[in-house]
């Protein structure tokens, strides 16, 4: 069986964690989690990062310093994961679906200001498969109507938009180092905050509400309590792991694009033939070979072709269903137009098996058993 994912080691991992143990830090904030604020910080180029115990986590923390509340709508697509509403909804808010774009899937930057109203407090644009969104245009809509915009990055760790690393564009934005990303520690994410205007208060959150990040650093000379918070920091050991991957993050990324190329160029004649569509990367976007996917013509029975696959030793997968149309979605959200392609994708999408260190020879195994499902 070739599997979805399989998790990269760097080699260096039980080492650091090691080296935690011996330095006797396995508490949040230690050495290796100074070390990986310091890199993400020189490569995102944002004001600010802190680790969290999860991208979900950061996506809390960005709702806490927004100030969401109840009443307040947040705008999103329905085509990602749940806790881009979750981490609202948490506070209240109200999640206000539109629909995405057919090339990128990314949400349609063009139905955001129709589904505006007195109510709505924050954009957040979700980079799907490492492919930026529209965020020029984004974010000068949030600047008209004086909105926040928060990036839910979760698979954007190392992609870019006109040169900028997605997450550090808007007010905020948030990754994720899951086992099924490109940068893992397991578990892990991390809240990038871009307005200087809010780090002092990321860090209260983050630390229970309380100061003690000015404490540590010698700013005061005691730490107390002073706004609302809660524990958002990984342990030292899932640190002293993420720093083995982040100091091999660029060939990490590069093995990922090799396998990703792969894929793009032995597919194009199934396109052609008309079984399929490729993903679709614009000029200004830089992408991170997070994932491959391809959209099944509209006649080709997307669950036949799985099971197909998984008889030739594939495990390939589908992705979201669509918020929207959840019993949670119907329940906390609402949509504001058609959501034509985002209803389109859950019978049409299937991902296709990516990790760095997937051979050549698995990769042809995979395009093998695609192309003869599609041609039973």
């Amino acid at each position: 069986m070739i599997p979805f994912n399989w998790p990269y080691m760097t080699g260096k991992e039980l080492h650091y964690i090691s080296e935690a143990h011996f330095n006797g830090k396995l508490a949040g904030d230690g050495p290796f989690t100074k070390q990986c604020h310091n890199w993400l910080e020189k490569n995102s180029g944002s004001a600010k990062v802190l680790l969290t115990n999860s991208c979900t986590a950061a996506l809390e923390m960005a709702a806490l310093l927004l100030d969401i509340k109840p009443g307040d709508e947040v705008i999103m697509p329905s085509y990602t994961f749940v806790s881009t509403a979750n981490a609202f909804v948490l506070r209240g808010a109200c999640p206000v679906f539109v629909d995405i774009r057919p090339d990128t899937l990314n949400l349609d930057e063009t139905l955001i200001e129709a589904a505006i109203t007195g109510k709505t407090k924050a954009i957040v644009p979700v980079h799907y498969a490492g492919v930026a969104c529209e965020m020029d245009t984004i974010c000068a809509i949030a600047g008209r109507h004086g909105l926040k915009v928060v990036e839910d990055a979760a698979q954007g760790v190392m992609a870019r938009y006109k040169g900028r690393a997605l997450g550090s564009i808007g007010a905020m934005g948030a990754y994720s180092f899951h086992e099924t990303k490109n940068i893992i520690s397991g578990e892990g994410g991390a809240l990038l905050v871009n307005d200087a205007q809010l780090i002092l208060r990321a860090e209260i959150i983050r630390e229970k509400g309380t100061n003690r990040s000015q404490f540590f650093r010698g700013e005061i000379d005691k730490y107390t309590w002073h706004d609302y918070g809660s524990s958002f920091l990984p342990g030292e050991l899932i640190s002293a792991f993420l720093w083995a991957q982040l100091e091999q993050a660029q060939a990490i990324t590069a093995s990922r694009m090799q396998s990703w190329q792969l894929y793009h160029k032995a597919l194009q004649p199934l396109e052609i033939a008309g079984l399929l569509r490729r993903p679709v990367v614009p000029a200004d976007c830089e992408h991170n070979a997070h994932m491959y996917y391809v959209l099944l013509s509209p006649d080709i029975e997307r669950q036949k072709v799985l099971e197909l696959m998984k008889q030739q030793g594939v495990h390939a997968v589908f992705h979201y269903v669509p918020l929207h149309s959840s019993t949670a979605g119907r329940r906390f959200g609402r949509v504001h137009g058609p959501m034509t392609y985002t209803d389109s994708l859950p019978q049409a999408l299937i991902r296709l098996p990516l990790w760095c260190g997937i051979s050549e020879q698995q990769q042809q195994l995979v395009i093998a058993a695609l192309t003869q499902a599609l041609q039973r």
